[in-house]
């Protein structure tokens, strides 16, 4: 069932299933050597994050997805540029973390769906720079309440205090961590 979504609930009780089930293999009983390194994808915190990260998006894509047909690039691009309007592809890209080449589909299906437009810039006529149409605008102002009040029911279960951490935490990691994973 390749390209099959299989939904995956992460609790203490499946994580710790999972991770028993996931456990290196008894040395005496295989060929596996002391000497591998065995990565526990449970535990690992880039999977983690990217795991809750997609399940997260994947609930908020209804929103939109449902009502519009938008994908996710497509949503995260009108987001932008409610909030950047005038930005180029390039700088959605870099705001977004996301791949050129998936921010040049989304922006061309935009386009052509008439949520976005596309002008020359005016210093620099080379440069072309994208701006919510109209009934972009009504996409945006129409699922965005939305995307807060869900996102507002995801951070209910952590106390004001954990929430502010949660932000320290965030910003430190991708600020100082990352920096740091760039060391040599």
């Amino acid at each position: 069932m390749q390209g099959q979504y299989i939904p995956f609930i992460v609790t203490p009780e499946t994580t710790s299933k999972v991770h028993r089930s996931m456990s290196p293999p008894d040395p005496a009983s295989t060929s596996v050597r002391a000497s591998h390194v065995l990565l526990d994808l449970e535990q690992f915190l880039p999977y983690r994050l990217s795991v809750l990260s997609n399940r997260v998006s994947g609930n908020i894509a209804k929103l939109y997805g449902d009502r519009y047909g938008l994908a996710i690039p497509e949503w995260r691009v009108i987001t932008i540029l409610a909030l950047y309007p005038g930005s180029s592809a390039s700088e959605v890209s870099e705001r977004t973390a996301m791949d050129k080449v998936a921010v040049s589909r989304a922006v061309a299906r935009l386009l052509e769906r008439g949520f976005i437009k596309r002008e020359t810039h005016g210093d620099d006529r080379r440069r072309s720079v994208l701006a919510l149409s109209a009934a972009g605008f009504e996409v945006y102002e129409t699922i965005a309440p939305l995307v807060i009040e869900t996102t507002r029911k995801l951070m209910s279960v952590l106390s004001e205090d954990e929430e502010q951490l949660l932000e320290k935490l965030i910003l430190r990691l991708a600020g100082e961590g990352l920096q740091r994973m760039g060391e040599a």
